[in-house]
């Protein structure tokens, strides 16, 4: 069945360079320099990645980066915990939004 993301698109990314190859580098550079080991670990960012990837809702992100948090060690219960956190601060994050509705409707109430 053909689906609007196909998993060998993953594969390209790299081609996204092709017409802008200064931008490219540029944005590999930061890209590795941010995945590096510093105050957090690898297997932490990866981990973190695969939660925002899920927020984003990127599914070449969740492919890469399922697979690379299975690689660092990383438990489908750790994943899955982790997908419950990116989950709880956007549903958060929509709730706070409602206080601009309610803030509209004070305001056409006076």
């Amino acid at each position: 069945m053909a689906t609007y993301y196909e998993a060998k698109d993953l594969e390209k990314f790299g081609t996204m360079g092709e017409c802008a190859p200064e931008l490219w580098e540029k944005f590999m550079g930061y890209y590795s320099a941010v995945f590096a080991e510093g105050n957090l670990t690898a297997r932490e960012k990866s981990l973190i990645a695969l939660a925002v990837a899920t927020a984003v809702q990127c599914p070449y992100c969740i492919d890469s980066y399922t697979q690379d948090c299975l690689s660092k060690g990383v438990t489908e219960e750790q994943m899955t915990e982790a997908i419950h956190v990116a989950c709880a601060i956007r549903g958060g994050a929509s709730l706070v939004h409602g206080v601009q509705m309610k803030n509209i409707v004070k305001k056409l109430e006076l």
